[in-house]
This record gives C-alpha cells, structure tokens and sequence, in this order.
C-alpha cells in the first residue's frame, strides 16, 4: 500500500507555530529569518566595514537554530514528505502564464523558467536575481525586519510597526504580482 503525503493541514501546522511563539514570547525572544543573515555576517566579520554589524552576536547564535531548522525541515519535506502531484491552478491563470512565456505551470512547484539554472545563465535571468536580492535586502532593513519575523513575531505580540510592514508586504507583492511582473515577462 503506498501513502501519499500531502502539506500538513493547519490544525496541526498553525498550532505548533503557536507553540513555537509562545516559547519565544516566554524567554522574550525574537524570530526572523533576516537577524540570523546579520549574525552569520557578523561573525565573518562584516564589523569591520558597517557599523550594523557591531553588536554582540553571540546573544543571537541560538537564533542561527532557525537557519539549521530550515535547511533540516527542507530536506525532510523533500525527501520524505512529498508527492509528486501537480500544483492545482485555476484554468484562467495558466491562460495568463503561458502569455508571459510560462510553458508548464503547475508541474513543478516553482516555475524553470525563473528556477532553473539556464534562466541564471541569462541575462534577463540573472538581472533579475541581482536586482530582486537587493530590493529585498534594502526592504529588509528599512523595514527593520523580514516577512517571516514581522508577519509571525511582530504580529502574535501585536506590534503596530509589524503590522504596518505586513499591510506594505502585501500590497508590495500585489503591485509586483499584478502591474510589475506582466511589463517584465
């Protein structure tokens, strides 16, 4: 008999993400994804060129758990939790795909055209790449956080600056999605 794994629902997901903040929130920490970025360049010595990177970084080496916990869960998720089923999209939206130049959407979970290596070893591809990292990274530490430590740690411990950078996420990514994206492809 062969199981077929599918995501885990959100009555178990989303409980143990509570259970995660709420073991944060008890030893007043915080989480994100960008912090552990200024740590790992911290301790390469970035110090020496930007006064950002000075700070203790060995008060924020257990958040570099975050990082390990990703890269393990990925991997888990991969190679054991996943199917090989097809990402269900709406008709109407693989008609829009394939008029910017989308071949297979919703065969694999990303799209080749922007994932795959030959899209890296283009021009177009790599532009891209380069000009979407530092937009993010300047977003980042303007917004003095990133998506997963303003929309999970900001927002459970109801802080307004999170909740107005999680309103800018969303509306950032509909203008992207929906004005930006089509002029690029």
């Amino acid at each position: 008999m062969e199981y077929i794994l599918n995501p885990w629902p959100w009555y178990i997901s989303g409980p143990l993400i509570a259970i995660v903040m709420a073991l944060l929130l008890y030893f007043e920490k915080s989480f994100g994804m960008s912090s552990n970025l200024r740590t790992m360049c911290t301790i390469v010595g970035a110090g020496k060129f930007s006064d950002f990177f000075k700070f203790n970084w060995k008060e924020q080496i257990w958040n570099l758990t975050v990082v390990l916990g990703a890269i393990i869960g990925g991997f888990i998720a991969v190679n054991y939790l996943s199917n090989d089923s097809i990402t269900a999209l709406n008709p109407q939206t693989i008609s829009e795909l394939k008029k910017l130049g989308f071949k297979n959407s919703g065969a694999t979970l990303v799209p080749n055209e922007l994932f795959d290596f030959e899209a890296l070893t283009s021009l177009k591809g790599l532009s891209i790449l380069i000009i979407g990292g530092l937009l993010v990274g300047f977003g980042t530490r303007y917004a003095d956080g990133c998506t997963s430590g303003h929309a999970i740690t900001g927002l459970s411990s109801l802080q307004k600056p999170s909740l107005i950078a999680v309103i800018g996420f969303f509306l950032g990514g509909l203008i992207m999605a929906n004005l930006i994206f089509p002029l690029i492809f």
